[in-house]
């Protein structure tokens, strides 16, 4: 019976990932980068663990082994970047972060040699780009995304400055970072070992608060301080990367800086672009006709193709172009405006401004009502052993807007729900 529990311990591993609002769809692919992560014993442990953070108690007690035998464990899988580790109130506590942004990446944060690098990434090409499942579910199901674009602040004019809040500032997530790490870009490096790598640097991507915590513990990252993090924030601004950070207006998690040829994101903005993909900033370029001479110099910069050059219709100059923007494509970036020499471009704001979940919990608590699996969390086995983060849930539940409430009323077909919303309508 052992024997049959071990080996299907991948399968089981799929199962508990896709109980999250950030899966994975099963393949014979994901099972095989799987095997390359973890043994069969390792995952069919891990498809144990909640999907809420937890003590080295709690798995103790899910997986019926002794307390310190389970601490082991887990602090095992933290050194490979499986699990996330952090310190909260001098104890260790765990979570199992999703794919991505998670464990896909953390194995190609840093060149080792544990794992076949070169083997794992053509594997995730696979998964990613030629299946394409994952990336459609990752980036399409629901209204709430796991992204959002930061605008260039450089661009930004006096005016625009001035309707710009701290939380849409890449700047102000690494001022206001308790932790800062940096790591190789997951994109381009897996890219490098496939040989398409574009020349944008390498170590560039950040990550912050708990995550910096754990990844620069375990040296999947590199810990910095603010003045570094700045640094490379201007570095990627020159090399025309965009800013692609966690959907969340308070402690964000990761912010990528991401060319339009290797990265993820980008490549699923182009593909699913009507699906709307990635959350946008809150801005558009606007083009001034009457100076572009159609150089082309913002189309190319342009990382998910929605510049193109068009006639000017001008008689006296029949070849004369000019760039043409597609406003449902566009991310708001401000890499374009950052690239024309002519100053014929700038920035305005968008007719309607973006919302971005509070914090992690909201954005968590959105995706999962938006893709049908809100009772995964209200009946994760180790929220209802708490009566805190039972209360923290609805808390964040109760937090939404009315639409959604009732999402997540007839979700749950539940009179406890209806009461509680109810009273909250009254």
């Amino acid at each position: 019976m052992a024997h049959r529990t071990v080996k299907k311990g991948y399968d089981q591993l799929v199962t508990r990932l896709n109980k999250a609002p950030q899966g994975a769809p099963p393949s014979a692919l994901l099972n095989r980068i799987l095997a390359i992560l973890m043994n069969e014993k390792e995952a069919g442990l891990l498809a144990q663990l909640p999907i809420k953070p937890f003590t080295a108690e709690v798995a103790a007690r899910a997986w019926k082994l002794p307390l310190t035998e389970s601490r082991n464990i887990l602090d095992e899988l933290a050194s490979r970047a499986l699990l996330v580790d952090v310190q909260r109130r001098g104890r260790s506590v765990y979570s199992l972060p999703p794919p991505m942004a998670g464990f896909f990446e953390f194995s190609l944060m840093r060149t080792r040699g544990d794992i076949d690098q070169k083997a794992l990434s053509q594997l995730f090409y696979e998964y990613l780009n030629v299946e394409e499942d994952f990336v459609k579910a990752l980036f399409t199901e629901g209204e709430t995304q796991l992204g959002r674009v930061f605008v260039q602040e450089p661009v930004l004019s006096n005016e625009n400055a001035a309707h710009v809040l701290d939380f849409e500032r890449a700047s102000e997530v690494i001022n206001t970072a308790s932790h800062i790490g940096v790591g190789m870009c997951y994109c381009r490096h897996k890219k490098q070992h496939l040989g398409k790598a574009c020349d944008a640097p390498m170590d560039v991507c950040m990550t912050f608060n708990g995550c910096a915590e754990s990844l620069a513990k375990h040296e999947y990252a590199r810990a910095i301080d603010k003045s570094e993090g700045m640094d490379l924030l201007t570095k990627a601004y020159e090399y025309g990367l965009v800013q692609f950070g966690e959907n969340v207006q308070e402690k964000v998690s990761f912010i990528c800086n991401c060319c339009g040829c290797c990265c993820e994101a980008m490549i699923a903005s182009r593909q699913f672009a009507h699906l709307q993909p990635v959350h946008t900033s809150n801005f558009l370029p606007e083009i001034k006709d009457e100076t572009c001479n159609g150089c082309g110099r913002c189309v190319t910069a342009c990382p998910v193709e929605a510049l193109a050059l068009v006639s000017a219709n001008n008689s006296l100059q029949p070849k004369l172009k000019v760039a043409r923007l597609d406003a449902d494509v566009c991310l708001g970036c401000g890499v374009c405006v950052r690239a024309c020499n002519q100053d014929s471009m700038s920035l305005k704001t968008r007719a309607a401004r973006v919302i971005t979940p509070v914090d992690n919990a909201q954005r968590y608590v959105l995706m999962a009502i938006e893709r049908g699996k809100l009772q995964n969390l209200i009946f994760d086995n180790q929220v209802m052993a708490s009566h805190r983060a039972l209360a923290a849930l609805l808390g964040a539940i109760m937090g939404l807007g009315p639409v959604h409430r009732m999402m997540a009323s007839e979700q749950m077909k539940s009179r406890f729900l209806a009461a509680i919303f109810k009273g909250k309508s009254n």
